[in-house]
């Protein structure tokens, strides 16, 4: 039987090698992505390669499980909501599916994971915890829904979602551990994050796709639930981990809403791509990020770990910063606006 070190290794290496496998494919199906407008690239790329981040994390997930290190609710919420975000991801790679399409499937998963943990049934807020009952379980179903959601808008320049997806999954790995849960499935998905972004790395050989973004955000919401429903951590660690994703996305989606625009429409109006194009490049914002990650919002998720009872300022805290950062890089706004500003 393997070791937990020894399948870490494995899954990075399958993930690596899959990712090779699939940028052939889709060369040779001619499955690009094309420059366009609303690009943050300038040559044709594959995309698709996430799928090899799937396929080689449930496969850990699964050695994982036959050793007894993953029980079986984490376990079907990995499998069966995230195999089924992949699945019409993959489809929306190859044939572009309509929004209404896809976010009834992503509402299916997202109640599916809420229905394997009981739903939500606890809120802790750090000096009490709130019962809320059913507005628990409609709140996952939303918030993971807008997770997965929100990490497909967020996967826009090379690297920045395989780096995201390292570091939110160790991260979250290395909070269980303190708390003593398990901290081996996260590393597993940080291990075929990693093994993908060898290649996603700027400039980018290939992108990860829909299959592969929508999963990690589907996975991270579905680690993170776990862990909440499960009583090992409070929810407000994971949010401030996320902290860079949730805060562009959400104040991009709101500023374009303001502005009467589709908040599914494609666009490139996010903070990070505004900031791209501000360097000339995807490498300066990806490691910006990555920075951003390690300096601030790590020790802050620390601090909400360490002190519950301060958790929600801490989240304010760590916040108030990436909305200022947002907002100074345009987030949301319209490429001219941007222009003249």
């Amino acid at each position: 039987m393997f070791g937990n070190g020894l399948i870490l290794i494995a899954v990075f290496a399958a993930a690596y090698a899959g990712t090779l496998c699939l940028r052939r494919y889709a060369l040779a199906r001619q499955i690009l992505d094309v420059p366009n407008e609303r690009s943050s690239h300038v040559r044709p790329t594959p995309r698709g390669g996430g799928v090899a981040i799937v396929m080689s994390f449930l496969a850990g997930i699964g050695m994982l499980y036959a050793k007894g290190d993953v029980d079986s609710g984490l376990l079907g919420i990995l499998a069966g909501g995230g195999g089924l975000i992949a699945l019409i991801g993959f489809w929306d790679d190859h044939a572009s599916l309509p929004a209404r399409v896809r976010i009834v499937f992503h509402v299916a998963a997202a109640v599916w994971a809420l229905f394997i943990l009981g739903g939500w049934p606890t809120l802790d807020l750090g000096f009490g915890s709130v019962a809320w009952g059913i507005a628990g379980a409609v709140v996952g179903v939303v918030g993971l829904v807008w997770l997965l959601n929100l990490y497909n808008f967020m996967d826009g320049i090379d690297g920045i979602a395989g780096t995201e997806a390292v570091f939110v999954a160790s991260a979250g790995a290395l909070m269980l551990g303190l708390e003593g849960g398990a901290p081996f499935p996260l590393l597993m998905l940080a291990a075929a994050s990693l093994g993908f972004l060898l290649l996603n790395w700027p400039p980018a050989r290939i992108f990860m796709g829909d299959a592969g973004s929508g999963f990690i955000g589907y996975a991270l919401g579905g680690f993170a639930l776990h862990a909440v429903v499960t009583g090992v951590t409070a929810v407000w660690p994971w949010l401030i981990l996320l902290g860079v994703f949730c805060v562009d996305a959400t104040v991009t989606l709101v500023r374009r809403w303001l502005r009467g625009q589709k908040w599914y429409a494609a666009h490139r109006s996010h903070a990070y791509q505004w900031a791209s194009r501000r360097y000339a490049g995807h490498r300066p914002v990806t490691l910006a990020v990555l920075l951003i990650d390690i300096v601030w919002l790590f020790p802050c998720a620390l601090l909400a770990q360490s002190y519950p009872q301060w958790a929600i300022p801490t989240v304010l805290v760590a916040y108030l910063p990436l909305v200022l950062l947002a907002l100074h890089f345009n987030a949301g706004e319209a490429e001219e606006a941007g222009k003249r500003s």
